[in-house]
């Protein structure tokens, strides 16, 4: 059986711990793997050896840290296939799925090959007489990321690549579900030439995150997964003294106006909606049909889902893979029964689909007539579960994506460039999308939702990513002559 280590000092280190987590095939529905946990100990180690490495790092210079990321972006672009396979088997997704998670994750490490740029700092002469003013940008120290197992490979790319451009030390703690990828991506950064000491990843479970927050080694802490755990690691960082982004969940709507293509939108609700099994932050989980457009689009996504092809992420023929525990395929599955929906029409359901009896399938559902106050309607269910909510007009569409709790994404599907504006205007959610449904930022923007789905004030990856990884300095400079100097107790003049 596999067996799966931290990363410390540029080396794989099984650690003092005896405390173990087992790592599933969710295709077959066993156990391949087991991984370490950490205590108390193994952080200790590896904040040690982070606080003398970044000591080090944040003096090389730009190009030198660039060169690295350069070479590790050109060995990720090398290994695409290994960590798509790594995904597949520890997470469940499809291979294809898998891939394009490898290939926006190098976008990230692109971006952060760039660094001297956004590290750039600002320059005034003579604010006063002999006087000149200038900002740096420097690094925070030792920074940590904790990420969920729907994207192993993406989002920890999302925060160490900016982090460690920036001149950081960092400290992952991937998912226990699927820890592989990140053990990987640790070899190939080592392969790249990051020193020993800048990235580690050390395993564990929910007592290591709080052993992380509490840390007074640890400046900075990036937080990626639900929104009661967000708040958590918000909440208990920022008490600790730490800067924090934490991103939470989603109740992603897509809203349908009756002037779309209905064939376009019933495409995109299901890709958007069943892909990588609804396991993501940024899937369609609300359909909001407008008007009379409703009963023909609810038909045309229903003709789709028996065309999509479920089965293990390692066949080519799947579209859709098993969730990702055999918990979470119960937990999606509850949203299903009577009490779950409450009246509304379960049009096609996910448990009664022809899907493998090995592993964690679950069939796409589709539910038409929700409302809002509905647990379905409510709750973050990440899984293949589409509702579909019926509104009179474009102004109750609004009113509903406002109304929610989360603000992560939001999609408008029209042909009416005036309503799109209107929209784009109006809505309170992070991350727009017109006529796109999945509108994930492209990787020299920022991801970052609204309400809900994100504590802190900044995004993460893009601009925003090196923005929180960095703190400014203000320094004011004066070369006077020796013989023009007198005490003058008054406050600073500029004029």
């Amino acid at each position: 059986m596999k067996q799966i280590h931290h990363w410390i000092n540029g080396r794989s280190e099984p650690g003092s711990s005896s405390q173990t987590s087992a790592v599933f095939d969710p295709s077959l529905g066993i156990q391949t793997g087991e991984v370490r946990l950490a205590g108390k100990s193994e952080l200790d180690s590896a904040i040690l050896f982070a606080k003398a490495a970044a000591h080090e790092w944040r003096r090389s210079s730009l190009s030198a840290r660039t060169a690295v990321l350069f070479r590790f972006q050109q060995l990720l672009d090398s290994h695409r296939e290994e960590l798509a396979e790594a995904v597949t088997h520890e997470h469940g997704k499809v291979f294809s799925d898998a891939m394009g998670e490898v290939a926006r994750g190098i976008e990230n490490v692109e971006f952060s090959c760039g660094v001297a740029q956004q590290l750039k700092g600002e320059f005034s002469q003579q604010v006063s007489a002999g006087i000149d003013v200038h900002t740096v940008l420097q690094p925070l120290g030792v920074v940590a990321g904790i990420t969920p197992f729907n994207f192993p490979v993406m989002v920890p790319l999302w925060m160490m690549a900016n982090a460690v451009a920036s001149g950081n030390a960092f400290i992952l703690k991937p998912s226990e579900k699927d820890p592989s990828p990140s053990i990987l991506l640790a070899t190939l950064l080592s392969q790249a030439g990051l020193p020993d000491g800048v990235f580690s990843v050390v395993h564990g479970d929910k007592s290591l995150v709080n052993l992380i927050l509490e840390h007074p080694a640890i400046d900075a802490v990036s937080f990626v997964g639900s929104t009661p755990v967000a708040e958590h690691v918000y909440e208990v960082g920022t008490r600790s003294g730490k800067r924090v982004q934490a991103l939470g969940g989603a109740k992603n709507h897509m809203v349908v106006l009756p002037d779309a293509d209905v064939a376009s939108a019933a495409d995109a609700a299901v890709s958007a909606g069943y892909g990588s099994a609804g396991e993501r932050c940024m899937a369609v989980s609300v359909v909001v049909a407008v008007g009379g457009i409703a009963d023909s689009l609810v038909e045309a996504i229903a003709t789709r889902i028996p065309d999509i092809t479920i089965g293990p992420g390692t066949d080519p023929k799947s579209e859709m893979g098993p969730l990702v525990t055999a918990e979470h395929r119960s937990k999606v599955a509850s949203f299903l029964d009577g009490t779950a929906i409450q009246g509304a029409d379960l049009v096609v359901d996910g448990r009664k689909a022809d899907v493998p009896t090995d592993g964690y399938f679950l069939g796409c559902s589709l539910i038409d007539r929700v409302q809002p106050g509905m647990r379905v309607y409510e709750e973050e269910i990440f899984g293949p579960v589409l509702s579909v909510v019926r509104v009179a007009n474009f102004d109750d569409a609004v009113a509903l994506v406002n109304a929610n709790q989360y603000g992560n994404g939001v999609a408008l599907f029209t042909r009416d460039g005036g309503a799109a504006r209107q929209f784009e205007f109006e809505i309170e959610v992070g991350m727009v999308g017109i006529n796109v449904s999945v509108p994930v930022p492209v990787g020299f923007y920022s991801f970052g939702g609204w309400k809900s789905s994100l504590f802190g004030d900044t995004p993460i990856y893009g601009p925003a990513g090196i923005r929180f990884y960095t703190r400014q300095k203000v320094v004011t400079t004066r070369w006077p002559d020796p013989a023009s100097s007198t005490v003058d107790l008054g406050f600073p003049q500029t004029r």
